[in-house]
């Protein structure tokens, strides 16, 4: 399964059964922002999938700003929208794949490899001409079989005991700023975690939104040479588009830290590193 697709292609498997799309837009600063827009305007036939309510949990005193979900409750959801164990499922966003990944990456976390990610977005769609439409679609019949990929998530305990060894990698995907403690716009606490070298997220794509060249992919992470990588960011939904990226550049060991920093500093030993 190609990690992603072009606008054109959807366009053309818009009536496909066997395709199911999710909206993923979102924003931090204002949650119920991207339902609005979706309310709005949607490529025909998507559905909506809330970043907060559908794609996480409710936040508790460890875990992270955004908890992987419950996966009982993701999996009548998934299967409201038709997806069974043949239904290729095309994520977007119009955030540079930052939620857009997060599906992708929880998908496949759940066993279900045919997930792919819209290139350049919903803002794509529309610069190529392609229709939007305010119509909701309706709920399906699908049957959506989770099977939980356990070695695809680590949690705190596990960085602590790995990030040291040799072989491993800890990878922070958040912005140059953010890693090196100058700037910490969410968190309370600002730095990253000892040992964690910074491979921001947003270097994947453009500034439009589209996917950088393979070659540009793979020169990125060469010089990272470990048999096993972890990545995290602020709350593990960014995280997801550097192992987006490194599965394109034909890696395929990333693992997510899903509670990452937010979990992180929420325990005492927790404190972050400047260095």
């Amino acid at each position: 399964m190609t990690h992603s697709v072009t606008a054109a292609w959807l366009y053309e498997h818009l009536a496909d059964p066997q395709v199911a799309i999710a909206d993923c837009r979102f924003s931090l600063a204002d949650p119920q922002l991207g339902r609005q827009q979706y309310q709005s305007s949607h490529i025909p036939g998507a559905y909506y999938l809330d970043l907060n309510r559908d794609l996480s949990s409710p936040v508790g005193q460890h875990g992270g700003r955004h908890p992987l979900p419950n996966v009982t409750e993701l999996t009548v959801k998934l299967s409201a929208m038709g997806i069974t164990s043949q239904t290729t499922v095309v994520a977007y966003d119009d955030s540079r794949l930052a939620f857009a990944a997060r599906l992708w990456w929880l998908l496949r976390y759940l066993g279900h490899e045919r997930v792919t990610v819209l290139d350049g977005g919903f803002q794509g769609w529309l610069a190529a001409g392609y229709p939007a439409t305010s119509a909701l679609p309706v709920t399906k019949a699908g049957e959506f079989i989770p099977k939980i990929q356990l070695g695809q998530v680590v949690d705190k305990e596990a960085v602590k005991a790995r990030k040291d060894l040799p072989g491993v990698a800890l990878v922070d995907a958040r912005e140059g700023d953010r890693y090196r403690g100058e700037r910490e716009p969410i968190d309370p606490v600002a730095g990253h975690i000892p040992g964690a070298v910074n491979y921001p997220w947003q270097e994947v794509t453009d500034d439009r939104g589209y996917l950088k060249p393979l070659t540009e992919q793979q020169q990125r992470w060469k010089d990272l040479e470990s048999s096993e990588i972890i990545v995290y960011c602020g709350s593990g939904v960014t995280a997801c588009v550097d192992l987006l990226s490194l599965e394109l550049a034909g890696f395929s060991t990333g693992k997510l830290y899903a509670g990452s920093w937010s979990d992180w500093i929420s325990y005492s030993e927790g404190v972050g590193s400047r260095e």
